[in-house]
């Protein structure tokens, strides 16, 4: 079934703009908490966001839907993502919501949505959400004495900062490490500077002033130019990057290059095969992971199985064939042995433990394999269907044979942005680099025709 409303992770789109509206945030509400209304205890949400702007419209736009439908509601204010999934379980609510679009720019923002055990939800349970929606909700609303109560609730950062603590092994500490964090302006910017000075590192804090309208604005882990350039300024061992609702994190090693998921997911996954912490004899990544992931860890007889783009579908991967390690090249690390959902700032400590451990330096922990070279490049649409095609069906057969075992392409239509993204990857670069703009030009041609 085509969806609706719902992309790859919740509801996102440009704020004020159908269908990230207050009114539609409301209806969410309603729809959402009718759904999650089981059994005769009281009801309850934790609502969290991110820094931008209209956060505050559409935060109360669903305390008003879920009081609506008669479900008491908790407002966290900013805080990350995890944080927000591991508090639906510890406060026992029935659901879980996060005001956010991620990495986009402040223009934008997003609902994704946790059920009682912190998970995002499954496609079923978002298709009964999207045919409430549209559907009359008046026979859905709570009766005058069963309306639901709305309060804020204090202590909330110092849980997660418990929790995220707790994550690193006992016998390792920061102390004598000097960090440097971007905290993107967004919801961690108080929580996770907190988490590495409290376990004794030397913190440099940039990203931590959010007014409303610079969230990930030159910033962050989709801009991290600003924290390498700290990382040099103050000399610091590592460079954390965490996005606007610190889902992910990238890392910048002590020379300021790069470290991506693919490689984090790889010091992970070795670090915890070597203490018999992994399970599953391998990792869950996405159909974007680049191929030198997939041979470092076969080399190490360690399998990388791969699922459609979305941490979500990482996640439901790794719970149906008992994997505790999964990602996104993107920076979206998952641990479930830590939490149900992506932490860019728990996925970082696990690499400060390897540094601590081995005593090396971040460049030398970090860089696990040498990355295949990969090409990815978006194609924006306005409409159409361009994938189904005649011409570009072809154009990709075509150079899905000339990859053969070589390489790899993946093309896909964005789930968060009107957007068609064609990558490639293989051995050679500039028959990936032939093969990438060949494809753009058929898709741009179709649609540019259509």
């Amino acid at each position: 079934m085509k969806r609706r409303y719902f992309g790859t992770d919740g509801i996102r789109g440009q704020s004020n703009v159908f269908p990230m509206t207050p009114d539609l945030a409301m209806r969410v509400g309603i729809a959402a908490g009718t759904i999650f209304r089981r059994g005769n205890h009281r009801h309850r949400v934790v609502i969290g966001k991110d820094t931008r702007l209209s956060g505050y419209m559409l935060e109360n736009a669903m305390v008003a839907g879920f009081t609506a439908a008669g479900l008491d509601a908790f407002i966290l204010g900013p805080i990350p993502t995890p944080a927000v999934a591991m508090l639906t379980r510890s406060l026992r609510c029935d659901i879980g919501v996060m005001i956010s679009a991620s990495h986009n720019p402040y223009e934008d923002n997003g609902i994704k949505l946790f059920g009682p055990d912190g998970y995002k939800l499954s496609d079923d349970i978002e298709a009964e959400i999207e045919d409430l929606l549209e559907k009359d909700l008046n026979a859905q609303l709570a009766k005058s004495d069963d309306i639901g109560r709305a309060k804020r609730v204090d202590g909330v950062h110092d849980r997660y900062i418990e929790h995220a603590k707790r994550t690193l092994p006992r016998d390792v500490t920061l102390q004598g490490l000097r960090i440097a964090i971007d905290c993107a302006n967004g919801a961690a910017y108080k929580v996770a500077p907190a988490v590495l000075w409290e376990l004794g590192a030397d913190v440099v804090t940039i990203g931590n002033e959010p007014n409303g309208t610079n969230i990930n604005l030159n910033c962050g882990s989709t801009s991290p130019v600003a924290l390498q350039k700290k990382v040099d300024e103050v000399r610091a061992d590592i460079g954390i990057a965490l996005d606007g609702d610190a889902d992910r994190v990238i890392i910048i090693d002590e020379n300021g290059s790069i470290v991506d998921g693919d490689q984090l997911m790889a010091v992970i996954a070795e670090s915890w095969a070597e203490s018999q912490q992994l399970r599953g004899n391998g990792i869950v990544a996405t159909v974007m992971s680049n191929l030198g992931l997939e041979r470092f860890l076969d080399e190490r007889g360690m399998a990388l199985a791969r699922t459609k783009v979305g941490d979500r579908y990482v996640v439901e991967h790794m719970r149906q064939h008992n994997y505790n390690v999964g990602g996104e090249q993107s920076g979206h690390i998952v641990l479930s042995d830590y939490g149900t959902t992506g932490d860019g700032l728990v996925a970082a400590l696990q690499i400060l433990a390897a540094v601590k451990r081995t005593g090396r330096t971040v460049s030398e922990v970090c860089r696990r394999f040498e990355p295949v070279p990969q090409l990815l490049r978006n194609v924006r649409i306005s409409g159409g269907k361009p994938l189904e095609d005649i011409q570009v069906q072809k154009a990709i057969a075509d150079a899905e044979a000339e990859l053969a075992k070589t390489g790899r392409l993946v093309i896909r239509p964005s789930g968060t942005e009107p957007l068609i993204r064609v990558m490639a990857e293989g051995d050679d670069r500039a028959q990936i680099e032939r093969i990438v703009n060949e494809l753009i030009g058929t898709i741009s041609n179709v649609r540019t025709a259509a």
